[in-house]
């Protein structure tokens, strides 16, 4: 499955269309951000997270998204699961975000 942009006129709209989620939290100036974008982007493809959708959304600009995971640096990632969030981090690591997917 692709990654697939959202922002604060959608977020809950694509939380709630997916049982499983997970969202990543980026900002234009975020160099770790830019740098594990196309790591995320992989994972996304990966047979074994088929069924989860993969988000991403600019922090900066959608106030409403970051508030639902309540992010305070980035990059970050949450995972929700019927709409709810369930755990989220602060990381650059690809394999702490693989740790965090395998949760859903």
């Amino acid at each position: 499955m692709a990654v697939i942009d959202i922002d604060d006129s959608n977020v809950k709209e694509n939380l709630n269309q997916n049982e499983k989620v997970i969202v990543k939290y980026y900002a234009g100036w975020c160099g770790s951000c830019r740098l594990i974008k196309p790591k995320y982007r992989r994972l996304s493809e990966e047979e074994r997270f088929e069924g989860i959708a993969f988000l991403d959304t600019d922090a900066e600009h959608n106030p409403e998204a970051r508030k639902l995971a309540d992010v305070k640096s980035l990059p970050y990632f949450a995972i929700f699961k019927n709409g709810e969030l369930v755990e989220g981090i602060s990381t650059s690591k690809i394999e702490n975000v693989v740790e965090l997917v395998e949760k859903l």
